[in-house]
């Protein structure tokens, strides 16, 4: 595969500025590193945080930034390290906080941050895999410790994380209650949901007790609430909520911003304690180990990515808008080059 000098990408210059269409340098890739062609983006809400500056606080970027945080593409170059892949593999992966980006023609990132995807997907359908993907498992396994027969509930059970999310609980043996308009109750319930609930006429915290784990993706008062239906020992993750002082310590951010966390999140820590159960922020983490454990829940028809709308790379902020809408069920996927 021949590799040009420049590529395109859809990127921002400054917080809350418009992203538009720009011509940049192909990038190079170190030892361990692999250029990846990429063909579809999956586009998430945090995307749109990130340009609006609203994560400045957790993790600074370097700006000019390129919109996109994961993809489905081909290895077109491997680092002289690399012994796992070679240069035509389908691969996909969720690039680390340096390497953002997936909204370009290339992009260049660690070789333990992709995995190939199972050949029962396209391009397509496996760019919407990763970071709900990750999310979904990071939150279910490493911090809500779900085991068989435990009680789950998964908040907007028709979105792109609660898609992934149910399908993960369900592959792990749990029981799951979600919130649904009627009009995705029969989606949710395709997925496996065992309850579900009609959020338009039932508040969750007024019918549900005694969980095991609740799952958070909206935060405000939903997340306040969610407190209460936990049992003892329960877990509490949310990606829309306040980030602790463990969570500033986790991933290196100083002293002083963990400290700011702690009191930030003070109040939600005091209902945790109040309601002896445990709470976590995540902001997940690129791992191509866990996505090889998704690409075989996939290959044993576990898992399976829902895609609302595809948009080609000139209506990349057509794709922003109606994902920031609110109204997309499943994943919102660009073709970059497809």
């Amino acid at each position: 595969m021949k590799i040009p000098t420049q590529m395109k990408a859809f990127r921002f210059n400054r917080y809350g500025d418009p992203a538009e269409n720009q011509r940049i340098p192909v990038p190079e890739i170190g030892a361990d590193e692999v250029l990846v062609y990429i063909h579809n983006a999956g586009l998430n809400p945090v995307d749109y945080k990130v340009q609006a500056g609203k994560m400045k606080m957790i993790f600074p970027f370097h700006l000019p930034l390129t919109m996109g945080n994961e993809f489905a593409g081909e290895v077109a170059q491997v680092g002289s390290n690399v012994q796992d892949f070679q240069v035509g593999d389908q691969v996909y992966g969720r690039p680390d906080n340096q390497h953002t980006g997936t909204l370009a023609d290339y992009i260049a990132l660690d070789q333990n941050e992709i995995a190939r995807f199972p050949a029962e997907l396209d391009f397509q359908s496996a760019s919407g895999v990763p970071l709900t993907g990750l999310t979904s498992y990071q939150a279910l396994v490493e911090l809500g410790h779900i085991q068989p027969g435990q009680k789950v509930f998964i908040q907007a059970g028709a979105g792109g994380i609660g898609t992934m999310a149910i399908q993960i609980a369900k592959a792990l043996g749990a029981y799951v209650t979600t919130t649904a308009s009627p009009q995705q109750t029969a989606l949710v319930r395709s997925l496996g949901a065992d309850q579900v609930l009609n959020y338009h006429e039932t508040y969750f915290a007024d019918v549900l007790f005694h969980y095991d784990m609740v799952f958070d993706t909206l935060g405000g008062q939903y997340l306040k609430d969610s407190f209460k239906i936990l049992k003892p020992g329960g877990h509490l993750v949310t990606i829309n909520g306040l980030p602790t002082y463990e969570f500033g310590q986790q991933h290196h951010l100083g002293m002083a911003k963990s400290l700011l966390f702690a009191v930030a999140s003070a109040p939600l820590q005091r209902l945790a304690k109040k309601y002896h159960v445990h709470y976590d922020f995540l902001i997940m983490h690129p791992s191509g180990a866990q996505l090889q454990i998704l690409s075989q829940m996939i290959a044993n028809e576990k898992l399976l990515p829902i895609i609302d709308q595809i948009y080609d790379f000139g209506e990349a902020q057509a794709a922003y808008d109606y994902l920031e809408s609110g109204h997309a069920h499943g994943k919102v996927i660009v073709n970059v080059n497809h």
